[in-house]
């Protein structure tokens, strides 16, 4: 069960007292506390665990400061899209960027930092084409030991710095360790915080629970996380709800394909008919990495890449970010150049995502207008 409190309750306040000193004489019930600190409203949230079965939802209604109570249907607590009463949100806003179940927003950018002309060409790019969100990768976690690793902390300075004189907001980087947040929010300080950073947690470390709680525990940047490569949908949700439980609730789900050779002769099997299940089951927005489900430039004979087909299939069924790898030089990329779009096909691509979510708001539409009418 959960407690929405009346916007901006006082922890010191009598009323605040009274409900948790209620609360602390229910019988086999624990609760936790969740606040979420904005700059004109805070909100808090209390979870009730334990034995709740019990507790009505008229009797909990009627407690100090409780403004709504809703009672949890699904697994995913705190993330979860419950069935009585859950009118929460499922939208959040970041560097003045909205993410939400019902917006669209594409990262698109270099798989892998590695030059400075790289990162300026791209973002440059994306200034022309009206674009306020990009992927850099400083940090890469590969499987061979041998394989390029990433810049790491040495490019930060001068990716934020260029970020900020063209105008990108939000730039999706994967973390591997507690220590690259720190590095990353100290290269922000440095660069006068010229732009955001969402951390992006990689399919790797989905059950990287440590890492997954560090991250959790700071609320200063929003966090995207994957799909695990070989794991249950329910297992990768779970993964999400330790992010959430930990404090942080700005969270995005990403799917990225399943590890499995079902899906030859792309890299992996696109799972992007998932979009809006994850949406059904929770209040997350959902993205999409068409370049590594797919992982080629493969061409259909209808004259659209593979990864074109791909995106459309994830924004169709309401995807709200696309991630998608390009670089000025696929063929000079250290990390994943193969899959890598041109600079000269990113008009085409935004092209081609507009229409395809233009197609998908129609059919939502009326889906609406059936639902009023029946």
């Amino acid at each position: 069960m959960i407690l929405v409190l009346e916007p901006n309750t006082r922890l010191e306040s009598l009323d605040y007292r009274m409900l948790t000193g209620q609360l602390e004489r229910l019988p086999n019930v624990t609760f936790r506390v969740h606040r979420e600190v904005g700059t004109e409203v805070t909100l808090t949230e209390i979870y009730l665990i334990g034995n709740t079965g019990t507790l009505t939802t008229e009797q909990m209604q009627v407690l100090p400061c409780v403004a709504k109570v809703v009672r949890v249907s699904e697994p995913y607590r705190v993330l979860g899209r419950h069935r009585q009463g859950d009118d929460r949100p499922s939208s959040f806003e970041y560097n003045g960027v909205r993410f939400g179940q019902d917006t669209l927003n594409v990262f698109a950018g270099l798989c892998a930092v590695d030059s400075r002309e790289s990162v300026d060409a791209m973002m440059k790019a994306l200034r022309d084409h009206g674009q306020v969100c990009t992927r850099m990768g400083a940090y890469k976690p590969r499987t061979s030991p041998y394989a390029f690793q990433g810049f790491g902390a040495t490019c930060l300075p001068y990716v934020f710095e260029l970020a900020g004189k063209y105008g990108i907001r939000v730039i999706s980087m994967e973390v591997t360790h507690e220590s690259h947040v720190d590095e990353i929010r100290e290269a922000l300080a440095a660069t006068g915080n010229a732009t955001g950073v969402m951390l992006q947690i990689g399919t790797r470390n989905t059950q990287n629970f440590e890492l997954l709680k560090q991250v959790g525990r700071q609320q200063e940047f929003p966090v995207l996380i994957k799909r695990g490569f070989g794991i249950t949908l329910d297992e990768s949700l779970n993964a999400a709800e330790y992010l959430a439980t930990e404090g942080n609730r700005k969270v995005v789900f990403c799917l990225r394909g399943m590890k499995t050779n079902m899906g030859d002769p792309h890299r992996n099997f696109v799972d992007f008919a998932h979009v809006p299940v994850v949406k059904r089951l929770t209040r997350m927005p959902v993205a999409i990495d068409p370049s590594h489900s797919v992982g080629s430039r493969a061409r259909a004979p209808d004259g659209l890449l593979d990864v074109f087909h791909a995106v459309a299939q994830g924004v169709i069924a309401g995807a709200n970010i696309v991630l998608v790898d390009f670089h000025p030089e696929p063929a000079r990329a250290l990390v994943d150049g193969p899959q890598a779009l041109l600079l000269s096909e990113l008009r085409p691509f935004l092209d081609d995502v507009a229409r395809v979510r233009n197609a998908y708001e129609q059919r939502a539409q009326l889906a609406r207008a059936q639902d009023v009418a029946s």
